[in-house]
């Protein structure tokens, strides 16, 4: 049978120079017939039809054009399929290259511990250098999830900012992080972007928390006897310094940390 248009058609920029478009064929595939594709192209109101040459560069329904492309006009996109009993046409597609940049995913990203906190790691990570090349405004999302699970959390709230610190995690436990980028505002441009790939995962662990639920502290005593030691140099010092505080002492004190451990009402009452 004759070919289906072709649907879906999509683009992106990494330089603002060149333009990638992938599309799909109709909804029954391809026949049994070999169907040849064709992406075409040409800028709006004036112009004439150009053809891309280098295909399968993003996938099998793809098309790569790597220059002479101008910025600031719309241009008209569509793709031919053919075989031996016909042709078939997609529908237009119109862009400006400056609404469909993207980049490649950010580098060079650390994950990392926050020094001794139990729930929380520092992201970094650096910029693509494509967009050292053009004026634009950035913006990255992240996201992370447990080493034995598949269900991954975004951050949306990043900015432009190069680097984020996780918090509320879980203590102990392995997480896997992600981050990517879309170059928005570009030259006035109003349209919100394309977000990159995200960057290979990279993994590290939170501190495992010293005071494992139900258990004993070792080191608890030790802190204990220390504290007391220092209060009751603290007390000396009060009772030889500070008139009318006689009755200051290290009982007292105790007394004080049994009254907090009571509960609310108990303690109104005491």
């Amino acid at each position: 049978v004759p070919p289906e248009k072709p649907v879906n058609i999509t683009c992106w920029s990494k330089n603002m120079k060149d333009l990638t478009c992938k599309w799909a064929p109709g909804t029954e595939g391809e026949t049994f017939l070999h169907t040849n594709y064709t992406l075409k192209y040409k800028r709006r109101w004036y112009g004439q039809d150009n053809t891309c040459q280098e295909y399968h560069t993003a996938g099998t329904y793809s098309c790569h054009i790597p220059k002479d492309l101008a910025l600031f006009t719309p241009y008209e996109i569509w793709v031919e399929a053919s075989n031996r009993l016909g042709v078939a046409v997609s529908d237009v597609v119109m862009l400006d290259i400056l609404d469909v940049v993207t980049t490649d995913p950010p580098s060079d990203v650390h994950v990392s511990r926050v020094g001794d906190l139990e729930d929380q790691l520092s992201v970094r990570w650096s910029s693509p250098p494509a967009l050292k090349d053009f004026l634009f405004q950035a913006k990255y999302q992240i996201q992370y999830r447990v080493e034995d699970s598949s269900e991954w959390k975004v951050v949306d709230d990043v900015g432009n900012q190069t680097s984020c610190r996780l918090a509320g995690l879980r203590p102990g436990t392995v997480y896997f992080v992600q981050v990517r980028c879309n170059p928005f505002s570009i030259y006035g441009s109003k349209k919100a972007g394309i977000w990159s790939d995200w960057s290979n995962p990279t993994a590290a662990s939170t501190p495992r928390s010293e005071r494992a639920a139900g258990g004993c502290d070792p080191k608890g005593g030790e802190q204990n006897t220390t504290l007391r030691r220092e209060l009751k140099q603290f007390f000396g010092w009060v009772k030889k310094h500070a008139y009318g505080c006689s009755n200051l002492g290290i009982k007292l004190y105790d007394q004080w940390r049994v009254w907090l451990q009571k509960s609310h009402k108990t303690r109104n009452q005491v």
